[in-house]
């Protein structure tokens, strides 16, 4: 992993994954994009005193020098460690604006907030994140009011024990490595029966000969209530991240906009989200 775009909106529920970005950056020793998308107000006074360009050029310098302030108050550490440059970015869409800079930088990771306390509630009722991780040229870790990448611990991988799983633990390993970091790979299904378990034999052995990383795990677990089980093993993992892979309808994010979820899935709490694109693996 060598570049992490980060997305702000100068908000304070954007100053955690700010941070969080600047944390991350600097324990992966890679280099870090901040950047803030904004749009040029429609101007229709005739009777303008100097020409718009002027005045979008004035925008711009605003917004520039507003990022790197926000920046610079509302981190504690000292960013002449961090390899971190910024880039205020005009476009009408935001989503577009963080698109189109990830492709030009070639970007590994994107990191963005939410407007809610909780990254899954986002999802649910905002699908902004969902937008952005469809379109998104590589994976979207979403990072909850209150979060910290100082010390990542444990990170859970919901799993259907396919190939384009490897390829996304592949990546994972990039985060937990320099933080030591446990990976759990689970698998939550129904009823117990040889197909899961054979498919499971395969996966483990897989994984064996594609990734190089000694502290992984996997695991089933047969439930009725998938959700459920996945906010207690959560919670007795302590889990300092969750990772999944979006397939098209069979993608676990897919599953949580089932209307009649949203409150199971608040309860899962305030874990950052790091979704991986099916399509992109």
């Amino acid at each position: 992993m060598k570049k992490i775009l980060h997305a702000t909106d100068f908000s304070k529920n954007a100053i955690p994954a700010l941070k969080y970005a600047l944390n991350l950056s600097k324990k992966l020793d890679t280099s870090l994009f901040v950047i803030h998308v904004f749009d040029y107000p429609t101007i229709f006074d005739k009777d303008l005193k100097e020409p718009y360009i002027n005045l979008e050029d004035k925008t711009y310098i605003t917004q520039q020098n507003k990022l790197i302030n926000f920046c610079n108050s509302n981190y504690e550490g000292d960013l002449e460690e961090v390899d971190v440059s910024f880039e205020a970015i005009e476009n009408k869409s935001i989503i577009n604006g963080i698109i189109e800079k990830a492709k030009k930088l070639n970007a590994d990771l994107i990191i963005t907030g939410t407007k809610s306390e909780k990254v899954l509630k986002e999802f649910l009722l905002g699908k902004t994140a969902l937008k952005l991780i469809e379109k998104a040229p590589c994976p979207v870790l979403t990072v909850p009011k209150g979060i910290c990448a100082s010390n990542i611990k444990t990170i859970v991988y919901a799993s259907d024990f396919e190939e384009n799983d490897i390829c996304a633990i592949y990546d994972l390993v990039h985060i937990a490595k320099p933080y030591e970091a446990t990976i759990k790979i689970v698998h939550v299904s129904k009823k117990e029966n040889s197909y899961v378990l054979q498919k499971k034999s395969w996966f483990d052995q897989l994984l064996k000969e594609k990734i190089k990383y000694d502290k992984i795990d996997t695991q089933i677990i047969f439930s009725d209530n998938v959700f459920d089980s996945l906010k207690t093993y959560l919670k007795d993992e302590n889990a300092d991240m969750i990772a999944m892979l979006e397939r098209d309808s069979k993608g676990i994010v897919k599953m949580l906009f089932h209307t009649d979820l949203v409150k199971k899935m608040e309860s899962l709490g305030n874990i950052p989200l790091l979704s991986f694109n099916g399509h992109r693996m």
